[in-house]
């Protein structure tokens, strides 16, 4: 068994009824996902390399603030897609059970990945440092083939014609410009 066909067998529809439940398990993922994908790993990335990157300070405040504040609320926008029209989290082993192709969904398949990468790329311009931005790199990249070897076939299996629709007409990351949802 391959590493795709693993981590594809460990994504489930969620069984869980309430959305205040719903948004709990979201909710702890999210501690957990911030913890380590946003504070731990960026950490030991900027310990490891420290070298600091010519970023001006304006940006390193303006741009990286107003670029995490627009992750977080993309994200938390999309948990509650996820909780209230998807019935589901986040989380692989209790993921949504409807595909949701509204809101943020009609504009990039990826908002919730958007986000968060949003958040780790401010991160990077905020402390302007090499091993962060390295990380950021790197952290994109795995994104990226962890959706299009992984996620999109799962997709593809559960949802059938619906998501192949829907793969043809919303883009996988950046919204098109001037397309409305």
């Amino acid at each position: 068994m391959s590493v795709r066909d693993a981590l594809q067998r460990m994504i489930r529809p969620s069984t869980t009824r309430s959305t205040a439940a719903l948004w709990a398990k979201s909710l702890l993922n999210a501690v957990v996902f911030f913890a380590v994908f946003m504070a731990t790993l960026p950490w030991l990335a900027h310990r490891a390399l420290p070298e600091e990157l010519p970023v001006p300070a304006s940006l390193r405040f303006w741009l990286a603030g107003a670029l995490a504040l627009s992750g977080f609320a993309v994200w938390l926008a999309c948990l509650d897609a996820f909780s209230r029209r998807g019935r589901g989290t986040p989380l692989p082993a209790d993921a949504p059970s409807q595909l949701v192709t509204t809101g943020l969904f009609a504009r990039t398949r990826n908002p919730i990945m958007v986000g968060e990468l949003a958040v780790v790329w401010a991160e990077s311009i905020h402390f302007a440092s090499l091993g962060v931005a390295l990380y950021a790199l790197a952290l994109s990249a795995l994104a990226h083939r962890l959706v299009v070897h992984v996620e999109e076939p799962e997709l593809r299996k559960r949802f059938g014609q619906t998501y192949r629709d829907y793969c043809r007409v919303v883009p996988r990351w950046l919204p098109r410009p001037g397309r409305r949802t």
